[in-house]
């Protein structure tokens, strides 16, 4: 018989959240690689290779991939590496978003600006380079207003101002939290906040999942929970659709995951950000194939691989996530009444 070559994936990052994408790859029988620059990362072990490469090192993750030769290169829920993977895709020919692309959905002032130019509903908002281009935002400002750096991810760095003194108190933990010292000042969006899990095919935004978001509220915003699907009424929802699908034209996503950040304000949907990856936070390793029955992890490695993607929704359910906050540090030892959760009715 002849010998079939088994396909190579090329996993940017080992920690904890790219877990359910090595394992999954593993299971879907590919051959898989790990890149991260800690060699004790928890995904090492579940990988068949390692390579000891910072997921920050453009010419460094091209020398792994030209080593590995892979046919697909990927990452799950983490945002600065997108540039890296854009990078490599480009040079290697793998499916991956244009450099172009990867830049606006990592940098924050990029985005806003190509969210404004194509007309995508966004609030109002500033750049801010130096204390003095500060006093000029804060000028035009209505309180309260959001202070985020330009390119971090997750909620590191962001304040919630209630008048221009505080907004001058907080700058410097603002621009600490950016690696180019540059913020954005941004006009305070009210209302209830949702991600929009979505896969983009041949230009095509599909919405597989709207979530409803629970955050610790200002001035951190830190997030507590999500589920699905969304409460919101059918007809925001289709909005919020309208919305997901002009961010995605606006940033020039044409194929892949995205995860979608949107505040449903008094004048309908506005962009928060977006990044062109799954969500993080088991949203889209848990949340997405509990309530849709569409598993948006292996749809992402099939299209990484060059493969056909199925984005079809099998069921409808609910699932959720809640976040336990420690007000205290510890060491969580034991979970106990799992049993009897399982078996209560319901679910």
């Amino acid at each position: 018989g002849s010998f079939i070559q088994m396909k190579k994936l090329l996993i940017i990052g080992a920690s904890i959240l790219q877990l359910p994408a090595i394992r999954k790859a593993k299971e879907m029988g590919f051959e898989v690689a790990v890149a991260d620059f800690n060699p004790k990362a928890v995904g090492i072990p579940f990988a068949d290779r390692y390579y000891n490469c910072s997921t920050l090192d453009k010419e460094g993750i091209l020398n792994v991939a030209r080593e590995f030769c892979p046919d697909g290169i990927m990452t799950t829920a983490t945002d600065m590496p997108m540039r890296v993977i854009a990078y490599v895709c480009s040079r290697m020919g793998l499916n991956g978003p244009s450099e172009e692309c990867a830049f606006c959905c990592t940098d924050k002032v990029a985005m806003i600006k190509k969210f404004a130019e194509h007309g995508v509903p966004c609030p109002k908002f500033f750049e801010v380079k130096n204390s003095c281009e500060l006093s000029k935002a804060l000028d035009e400002m209505s309180y309260p207003c959001i202070m985020k750096p330009a390119d971090n991810s997750g909620s590191r760095g962001v304040y919630l101002a209630k008048d221009r003194q505080s907004a001058i108190d907080n700058y410097g933990y603002v621009t600490d939290a950016s690696r180019g010292g540059e913020i954005l000042v941004e006009e305070y969006m009210a209302g209830p906040e949702v991600s929009v899990e979505t896969f983009v095919r041949k230009g095509i935004a599909h919405v597989l999942q709207v979530t409803d978001k629970r955050t610790t509220g200002a001035p951190h915003f830190v997030e507590t929970g999500h589920s699905q699907p969304s409460k919101l009424n059918p007809g925001t929802i289709l909005r919020i659709k309208e919305v997901a699908q002009k961010a995605c034209n606006a940033v020039g996503l044409k194929d892949g995951p995205a995860h979608i950040e949107m505040i449903i304000t008094e004048q309908g949907p506005k962009m928060v950000e977006m990044g062109a990856r799954m969500g993080g936070d088991c949203i889209t390793s848990h949340l997405v194939p509990l309530s849709t029955g569409i598993d948006m992890v292996k749809q992402t490695i099939l299209y990484s691989m060059g493969e056909e993607v199925d984005l079809t929704e099998k069921i409808n359910k609910g699932s959720a996530v809640r976040f336990i906050s420690a007000y205290k540090e510890g060491i969580l030892t034991e979970i106990k009444g799992l049993d009897s959760a399982k078996i209560v009715k319901g679910k």
